[in-house]
């Protein structure tokens, strides 16, 4: 009885030594790199890891997935069906910037409905299609407050697409810390904040996500998990810099286990393709550790 005891009293201090592993294993892959970096790991809804949490980093596109949690509340409350159309003027398809929607009806004058347009915005990222979305719901305003609601307050929705597009420096007024964004993952995950055809749908949209394949999943394409992630992608500052890297996501393992993992690189100097790189080799080196332990 005295060994179990005594053994129950080492769990917590071999899981923090585990922990402070994967840290350690973290800092040294991104020593060398010419950006900030932020990582927020939380494994089994508990053991969580950061490495520069301080500092707050673009969102860029990530969030996108905070919009679609405020959008299925606004939806619940009145009502609406994924089904409900909204219409799409050619006003509303701005030509400089990434947009499939766009691409493919450059005229507007039809009606998506907002499932389709969902589709667009998280497995896409398309830029027209969120502003649309965020006509629809209320503004940034409408989907930074929802966020707040949740307890995630560490992170801040003041501008859309357009307006980033127009002044760069708006982007560094989206914000989040990686924790932040794990945080809401989980929530999203694990508790039942609007219907569950809303749930459900925004899970497996993110599953299927086109953008980013060279990020968190590139690791992970031959290891039979499931895989839900959201990019972020910025274009360079006036210092040649790229604003935002991003990719946020779960990983469900085949056993059950599961863990939310979120990735911001900050003002890199590196290429898009090195950027990314390294957002997969973190990928790599934190299913690694939950696979081992």
């Amino acid at each position: 009885m005295r060994s179990f005891i005594v053994l129950l009293c080492l769990v917590p201090t071999l899981l923090l030594a585990q922990q402070s592993k994967l840290e350690t294993q973290l800092k040294q892959a991104i020593k060398d790199k010419k950006a900030e970096i932020g990582i927020a790991v939380i494994i089994n809804g508990k053991d969580t890891v950061t490495v520069n949490n301080d500092i707050h980093y673009p969102l860029m596109s990530v969030f996108k997935f905070h919009q679609a949690l405020a959008l299925a509340d606004y939806m619940g409350k009145k009502k609406q069906s994924l089904d409900t159309r909204l219409p799409i003027k050619k006003s509303d398809l701005k030509p400089d910037t990434y947009s499939p929607l766009r691409d493919k009806y450059p005229q507007g004058g039809i009606e998506m409905s907002i499932a389709d347009l969902l589709r667009y915005t998280l497995q896409q990222s398309d830029n027209n299609a969120c502003d649309i979305l965020f006509n629809y719901q209320g503004g940034p305003e409408a989907v930074n407050r929802y966020i707040h609601s949740l307890g995630v307050r560490e992170c801040a929705i003041v501008g859309t697409e357009t307006a980033m597009h127009k002044d760069l420096n708006l982007c560094y007024q989206n914000w989040t810390t990686p924790l932040a964004a794990a945080e809401l993952l989980e929530i999203f995950r694990k508790k039942p904040l609007f219907a569950k055809v809303y749930k459900d749908f925004i899970y497996q949209t993110m599953v299927e996500c086109q953008t980013g394949q060279d990020r968190l999943v590139a690791p992970l394409l031959d290891k039979k998990v499931t895989v839900g992630h959201k990019t972020g992608t910025g274009d360079r500052n006036a210092k040649g810099q790229q604003i935002g890297c991003n990719d946020i996501g779960f990983v469900l393992l085949p056993d059950g286990r599961i863990y939310s993992i979120a990735v911001f690189v900050k003002d890199s100097e590196e290429n898009s393709q090195a950027n990314s790189k390294t957002i997969a080799d973190i990928s790599r080196i934190v299913y690694e550790y939950v696979i081992q332990h």
